[in-house]
């Protein structure tokens, strides 16, 4: 997920989406970086909202009880770690999806 905050010390914010179920990827998919899906915040609460392809989920966010480190070894040395992100909350989607619906016009 792609996010621009930052906290005081310039280490950039991060969130865990959590879904319920399978996301099933199209076939020639080799394993790497994929565009999952649309996320967006809507309305004045900024509930987030995903779209995964036909589907849309409506989510909230949650605060996580402890914050996370994402780390990264370095490959120089065997005892450095450089600090990649912090996780302090999880954009947690557990209704099921719904239908994106489009009106296509019938050829009489």
């Amino acid at each position: 997920m792609t996010n621009k905050t930052e906290n005081e010390n310039g280490v950039p914010e991060w969130a865990i989406v959590e879904l319920q179920g399978l996301i099933q990827m199209k076939k020639g998919s080799d394993g790497g970086p994929a565009l999952v899906g649309d996320l967006n915040y809507y309305g004045r609460s900024r509930q987030p909202v995903l779209v995964l392809g036909h589907h849309v989920l409506a989510g909230k966010e949650v605060k996580l009880e402890q914050p996370m480190a994402v780390i990264e070894k370095l490959t120089d040395d065997s005892t450095k770690y450089r600090v990649r992100a912090v996780v302090k909350k999880k954009l947690l989607f557990k209704s099921r999806p719904k239908p994106i619906i489009s009106n296509v016009a019938e050829k009489l």
